[in-house]
């Protein structure tokens, strides 16, 4: 049968069922490993009881919160997909998730209530459970849901090569796909990061990245079920409470983009403690030297990075602590049993696996190992195209160096990164296509300082009445787009720079952001 989520959590609750396994901050609760494993037998009953069977999907539209870790391992115990969502999504790209995804249960909280509404009135064959206690309309109360369920396990038949989760993406297309990952890729994904980031059971790690996102989830709180250590979640990030908790909680090591690391820095550290705190781990974006050596020696941590995708669980490579300053910028080398190959691109076809590139010399990222997904949901062509000869092609552009460092250059689908969120130009610039005044658009990442990048749009006016303003109330507007998606400058020009063939060059648009 092999390994399963399931078969890991439980095997932890056995080994350690008194030592403190879950804390929510927001709450002000703490489970004991047993504990947890008994209210998560309680929710998969509730599960159960409300027609939730093997295969059927059940989506979460949560911050950071004891319910959704609760969530996420009923769904294990009775062989049910979960589906983690975006909150930061709008009811827009929500509905087209839940459309897709097809759940029988929508787990949300007051924060993501408004969304959710809108998208409950589209979507009204589907259950939806409110974590917090108000009167709505269109769901039911989530704990009351539990009342009378047996905390005794569940019965269910499951394989390591089960479906555990989808968990939705952007592609080119810039409509989200449903990446399918089965529980022996993520029990493998969180072995190997477990040894990256040196978890052990005497471990507390902060849980202040959303958790919906597979860097956090699978990085770094599965390694710490996994190894018996304790999860301290919070609800959502903000760095002075953050400096608090590592104090009072005696915070080991947490997971943060490089901008949250950066916003901690700018609170005032006079009477932080970080004697308890040991590892700071962070991806989504290089981290600058002069910030290693901010954290070097202000909090006195060793840091790590990893590099990844969703697709691959995510994480790929690695750049270990001695490497932090002597390769700042790459995204390290492989991680165990992970082939990173870089090979060159061509213009009629996918990349072959077997045209490999020379050291410094540019082309695309591609990978194999055992995280690799099973899949995207419904999409055999996108799966073909992305899976070609068994090698994940991620469309990231990059190089090897001598010493055999990756050096990512581009960023796949030219993804923009803002304070750890990916954006997707494809999808901004749809969004500007359908204002009657856009004549032609082309959406680029500006490096800043704070956020990593923002996100900028040239655009190509069919009238001069058109304004900046107009067009990021048209983008903010009937859930265009989501608040961090959306342009923050605006650059008006006769024209786009395209190649004879008619495609975008974004490199000129890239060159001319450095000039400014």
């Amino acid at each position: 049968m092999g390994p399963t989520i399931r078969s890991m959590f439980e095997q932890t609750v056995a080994k350690y069922p008194d030592k403190e396994g879950l804390v929510d901050l927001r709450l002000g609760k703490r489970w004991t490993f047993r504990e947890w494993d008994e209210e998560v037998n309680r929710l998969a009953n509730a599960f159960r009881a409300s027609g939730v069977e093997k295969g059927d999907r059940v989506s979460t539209v949560l911050f950071n919160t004891a319910e959704f870790a609760h969530v996420l391992f009923a769904c294990l115990k009775i062989g049910a997909i979960f589906n983690p969502i975006n909150f930061r999504l709008t009811e827009k790209e929500i509905t087209f998730i839940l459309e897709d995804a097809d759940p029988k249960i929508v787990v949300f909280e007051n924060a993501t209530a408004r969304q959710v509404a809108g998208t409950a009135k589209a979507l009204q064959g589907i259950q939806y459970w409110s974590i917090d206690q108000h009167e709505l309309s269109f769901a039911v109360n989530f704990y009351q849901q539990m009342e009378g369920m047996e905390a005794t396990r569940p019965d269910c038949e499951l394989s390591e090569d089960d479906t555990y989760a989808i968990m939705y993406t952007s592609g080119t297309t810039g409509l989200p796909k449903g990446v399918l990952h089965s529980h022996r890729d993520m029990i493998d994904q969180a072995v190997i990061m477990a040894g990256v980031v040196q978890v052990t059971e005497r471990e507390r790690g902060l849980v202040t990245a959303p958790i919906f996102h597979c860097a956090e989830l699978h990085c770094a709180f599965f390694p710490r079920v996994m190894m018996g250590a304790t999860n301290v979640i919070m609800h959502h990030f903000d760095p002075k409470a953050v400096l608090t908790y590592i104090k009072e909680e005696k915070i080991s090591s947490f997971f943060a983009a490089p901008t949250m690391w950066n916003m901690m820095l700018q609170e005032d550290l006079t009477n932080a403690d970080f004697s308890d705190l040991e590892i700071g781990f962070y991806g989504g974006a290089p981290m600058a030297p002069a910030l290693v050596k901010q954290l070097h020696d202000k909090m006195g941590i060793k840091l790590l990075q990893a590099y990844g995708m969703t697709e691959m669980g995510p994480a790929i490579t690695a750049l270990m602590e001695d490497e932090q300053l002597v390769k700042a910028g790459s995204a390290g080398r492989a991680i165990l049993n992970h082939e990173v190959r870089v090979v060159r691109t061509r213009e009629d076809g996918p990349s072959e696996p077997e045209d490999i590139c020379g050291p410094n010399e540019l082309g695309e990222i591609i990978v194999r190992g055992p995280s690799m997904m099973q899949g995207y949901y419904k999409r055999p062509e996108a799966t073909e195209e992305a899976m070609y000869k068994g090698w994940y092609h991620s469309g990231d552009i990059g190089a090897f160096d001598e010493d055999g460092y990756l050096w990512v250059s581009d960023r796949v689908k030219d993804m923009i990164v803002s304070g750890g969120e990916n954006i997707y130009s494809r999808e901004v610039e749809d969004a500007l296509f359908d204002h009657e005044l856009v004549m032609d658009a082309a959406v680029i990442g500006e490096p800043d300082e704070m956020w990593g990048e923002t996100v900028v749009a040239y655009v190509v006016k069919k009238d001069e009445a058109l304004t900046a303003e107009e067009l990021d109330e048209f983008c903010t507007s009937n859930n265009r787009l989501a608040r961090y998606k959306r342009p923050r400058r605006y650059e008006f020009v006769s024209e786009l720079p395209r190649n004879a063939s008619g495609k975008l060059q974004k490199f000129k648009l890239r060159e001319q952001v450095k000039e400014m």
